[in-house]
């Protein structure tokens, strides 16, 4: 999540003047995301304060108390908000291949190319859920248990489609494979902001496309690409 500029005039909140109370605070609430996602990543959790959120987002510290209870319930609603929209570009992908008559292996390649342009465009984000993800002692842990579960059941509910469309073999592992694909996703993209940002994107997601369509895909009663 880049963190946008912040605006001095009109309501004080990057709105404008004229903007309704539930539009400013979805502003405040999406520049407080943006700020804490940027110093938790720069810094670790427990070293950022909330002044420093306030300060990074351009409002007063009682704003980041009137939107959320505490540091705690922020990032935990940072994580909620965040992999919702992985989620929902996860589907949208899915759902613009189906509406083009694309397989759904085809869709779960679209899925591949979404999640990578999502995480191109916020890897502080993912870079701390895949770090959470090993972590028991949160007080977010159920939180995080729920989205992961959201982002995955998109990526089962492609996989189901297949094995009942004949694409996919009827012994697939659907939770797992959608575990495993979703994962492989995280993981490459990381890796590929982290050591090998001189890749495009398209490169990379030609990499994971391989992989899909020749460990997926061949299982199904349809070959592979060539």
């Amino acid at each position: 999540m880049s963190v946008p500029q912040v605006s001095r005039g009109g309501a004080g909140d990057g709105t404008a003047p004229g903007a309704s109370p539930v539009t400013r605070r979805t502003s405040t609430r999406r520049r407080l995301f943006d700020a804490a996602v940027t110093l938790i990543a720069e810094q670790g959790f427990s070293a950022t304060t909330v002044d420093e959120i306030a300060d990074r987002a351009g409002v007063a510290k009682g704003t980041v108390y009137y939107n959320f209870a505490s540091k705690n319930v922020l990032y935990e609603e940072l994580l909620r908000d965040g992999i919702d929209l992985l989620a929902d570009s996860l589907r949208r992908a899915a759902d613009a291949t189906a509406a083009r008559g694309g397989t759904r292996v085809d869709a779960l390649d679209a899925m591949i190319r979404a999640g990578l342009d999502f995480i191109a465009c916020s890897p502080a984000l993912i870079q701390l859920y895949v770090a959470e993800l090993w972590r028991t002692n949160r007080t977010w842990r159920a939180t995080l248990t729920s989205v992961r579960g959201r982002a995955q059941s998109v990526v089962e509910a492609v996989l189901r489609e297949a094995v009942e469309a004949g694409e996919l073999s009827g012994e697939l592992d659907i939770p797992l494979t959608a575990s495993a694909l979703l994962g492989m996703v995280l993981v490459a993209a990381l890796d590929w902001q982290s050591f090998q940002p001189d890749r495009s994107v398209e490169e990379v997601h030609a990499a994971l496309s391989r992989l899909l369509q020749g460990r997926v895909g061949a299982g199904g009663s349809q070959d592979p690409p060539a």
